[in-house]
């Protein structure tokens, strides 16, 4: 039976799903309303719609690392509750090593990506039926190195912050050292080459400003935006900040004093920049037994 754009539609309205999961369904059940809201029920996904447009900015972010390829991802629950919840863990586990063995560049790309639970995307929407909460993959990077590379991974916070870097030369300390810098010292960019445009432009203004404000003259106003910039960088750049570890030092130096150099760094804190919930989780809880 050929599936119309009316019945997508229809169905969509009626469940919550996606009009490709909609379609899907009812190609599965050649047509069939009744059974294609069993079918979109059965794999959990009716469920986990109506549960889009609620806000998941809990969670947790990890890395994995197999040889000279790593993955770092973050994934995203509704509370801290479950972001605890051995389950979502392992459901963690499984993206992150089925990432690992993929290419995917995309957030649908790795939705297609396959586990022994289905696809990533069908297992996120299982868990999401089963524990009851939106979950998401919200992000993630694939990193490859060199041979005279070294990952540095750092997980902070259990699992709140995690940095991961590639330092050529040196050893896996050192790169482990930089991760740490990165997980705590919070770095915007790995280099001030990679500030972007905007951004710095923005910063040179209001500093103008500041100057001008203290009485400065135009011109004197410009040769003092161009130190103030120099700290600018210290604060939001991984190689011009000063090491943990030893204040005298930058990250940069630290790392050619031992024979090396930062190529890279990501950074992953959970729910950074996303609206959080400001609802009182127990009520709801209390709220969803008395409705029982």
């Amino acid at each position: 039976m050929e599936v119309t754009a009316s019945m997508v539609k229809d169905l969509r309205e009626k469940t919550g799903a996606g009009m490709m999961d909609c379609k899907k369904a009812l190609a599965e059940t050649n047509g069939n309303m009744d059974e294609a809201i069993n079918w979109l029920r059965e794999k959990g996904i009716a469920k986990s719609a109506k549960k889009e447009s609620r806000i998941a900015a809990e969670g947790l972010a990890n890395i994995y690392v197999d040889g000279n390829k790593a993955v770092i991802l973050e994934v995203n629950s509704e509370t801290d509750f479950v972001s605890k919840n051995e389950e979502f863990i392992e459901m963690i586990d499984t993206i992150g090593k089925a990432l690992l063995e993929s290419d995917a560049k995309t957030i649908e790309e790795a939705k297609e990506v396959a586990t022994s639970e289905g696809t990533i995307g069908e297992l996120i929407v299982n868990k999401t039926a089963k524990i009851g909460e939106k979950l998401s993959l919200r992000r993630f990077a694939i990193v490859n190195k060199e041979d005279d590379e070294f990952f540095g991974s750092y997980i902070h916070m259990g699992g709140k912050i995690a940095a991961l870097t590639v330092i050529k030369g040196a050893n896996e300390n050192v790169a482990k050292d930089v991760a740490m810098q990165a997980a705590a010292m919070k770095p915007l960019y790995c280099f001030p080459s990679e500030v972007p445009a905007d951004v710095l432009d923005n910063e040179k203004n209001v500093l103008k400003e500041q100057a001008m404000n203290e009485g400065k003259s135009a011109d004197i106003a410009e040769k003092m935006v161009e130190g103030r910039i120099k700290k600018f960088y210290k604060e939001i750049c991984l190689v011009e900040q000063a090491f943990i570890k030893d204040g005298d030092l930058t990250v940069e130096k630290y790392v050619t004093n031992n024979g090396g150099e930062i190529k890279s760094m990501i950074r992953y804190e959970v729910g950074e920049g996303m609206e959080k919930r400001n609802d009182n989780f127990a009520e709801e809880v209390m709220s969803q037994v008395k409705g029982n």
